[in-house]
């Protein structure tokens, strides 16, 4: 009897499958595909070269994670910045609109004033004279609006200054009265200091010894030449004597005090068959009340305007009466007559002004302007106090372009 071992399985499955070596290296990662192919036989199925692997395939998906993070980064970021630009645009609008909302008429008037400066630095010559010309005539025609204006309120709604203007005028004829009888008890003071009747008395100046007023020579009998056959000489003299001027051109029997004789002592030779009188005032010439208050003012501004009649041009007589006006202005005088100018010059060393030396009652009124040399002018203006005024309002801004305004040789004093 064969005796069966238990041997005999292993031995065969020993022959049967060989031993595997562990230095093996297997072509894949993977399990092997299969399929069963013709006659049941098992075939392998080869790896399809677009296949992944696990590492490609999850590298691919980090950098597409990565890059669709980006993506979503940049998108955020440009977002936030165009809702940020926006808001920004909106902050400067609302800016600029509060900035035109504060603008004030005090500041639009400065832009529109340096611009009118910048203008006019930009300006030279001619051209800039034009441009200063033009627009002193825009503030003269605003200036002849607002007095027009006032004109107006005046006409049609009396107030309390037409009361008292009139109060003022009737003071003003009271003081002048009382001045001249001060004046008469001065001079017959005078005369009974020098021995009363003994000292015969031929002239006498009549008039008030103030600025605005006007002095005349007046004979004391009938026996005594008349004032037209004299010669006559006007001079004005320092308080403390010292200093004597001929007047030029004061040779008439009437002479208006104007601003250079305030403070002086007026006096006046009369010669007449052999005979030479002196005649003087009792004291220095006073100024007008409240006309140095009123030439401040007039300072202030650029350009004042006077209203003037012209009585002669050149010397000779001129007939006509219509209105004409004297611009007195920081740089220069005007005269004018409507649109036209008649007259326009620079403050100059040529250049006269003084009262009018003579004439009538009405001398206190008048002034003599020598614009240039061979040119002349006598105005006669609406009020002794405008005429003053105007003298002394050329006379400062021609000081203070270093030009002494005076009349014909003012500039010369005399030994006493």
């Amino acid at each position: 009897m064969t005796r069966v071992t238990r041997d005999f399985g292993d031995t065969m499955q020993k022959e049967a499958v060989p031993a595997v070596s562990s230095d093996v290296v297997f072509t894949s990662s993977r399990f092997p595909n299969y399929r069963i192919g013709a006659n049941n036989q098992i075939m392998e199925t080869k790896e399809d070269p677009k296949v992944l692997s696990m590492k490609e395939v999850v590298a691919r998906e980090t950098a597409q994670l990565l890059e669709q993070q980006n993506r979503l980064s940049v998108r955020d970021l440009a977002s936030k910045f165009e809702r940020g630009l926006a808001a920004a645009a909106k902050l400067s609008e609302e800016a600029r609109l509060r900035e035109a909302a504060s603008l004030e008429k005090h500041v639009l008037l400065k832009k529109l004033r340096d611009a009118l400066e910048s203008l006019k630095g930009r300006v030279a010559g001619r051209n800039k004279d034009d441009v200063e010309e033009a627009i002193a005539m825009d503030i003269e025609q605003l200036m002849k609006e607002v007095q027009e204006a006032r004109r107006i309120k005046m006409l049609h709604q009396p107030s309390k200054v037409m009361d008292m203007e009139h109060e003022l005028r009737a003071l003003r004829a009271q003081l002048s009265e009382k001045t001249r009888h001060y004046l008469r008890l001065q001079k017959e003071l005078a005369r009974t200091k020098k021995g009363g009747e003994s000292v015969p008395q031929f002239y006498e100046l009549e008039g008030t010894e103030t600025l605005g007023s006007y002095l005349e020579i007046q004979p004391c009998s009938d026996i005594v030449p008349e004032v037209s056959k004299c010669s006559i000489q006007w001079y004005r003299v320092s308080s403390d004597g010292t200093k004597k001027e001929l007047i030029s051109g004061a040779t008439k029997s009437i002479y208006a005090p104007e601003p250079f004789d305030v403070g002086r002592i007026l006096q006046v030779d009369i010669i007449s068959d052999g005979q030479h009188i002196t005649l003087s005032t009792t004291g220095p010439i006073d100024p007008a009340a409240g006309l140095g208050t009123y030439v401040e003012a007039l300072v202030r501004k650029h350009d004042t305007e006077f209203n003037v009649v012209v009585t002669q041009i050149n010397g000779s007589h001129h007939p006509t009466e219509s209105i004409h006006v004297l611009h007195v202005g920081k740089m220069r005088i005007k005269l004018c007559k409507g649109k036209t100018t008649i007259a326009k010059e620079y403050y100059s060393s040529s250049m006269q002004l003084c009262g009018v030396r003579g004439g009538g009652n009405a001398v206190a009124q008048a002034l003599f302007w020598q614009p240039k040399q061979g040119y002349s002018f006598v105005l006669a203006f609406e009020s002794e106090r405008e005429r003053n005024a105007a003298i002394m309002l050329a006379r400062r801004f021609a000081f203070d372009c270093n030009i002494m305004l005076a009349g014909p040789d003012d500039r010369a004093p005399l030994g006493t």
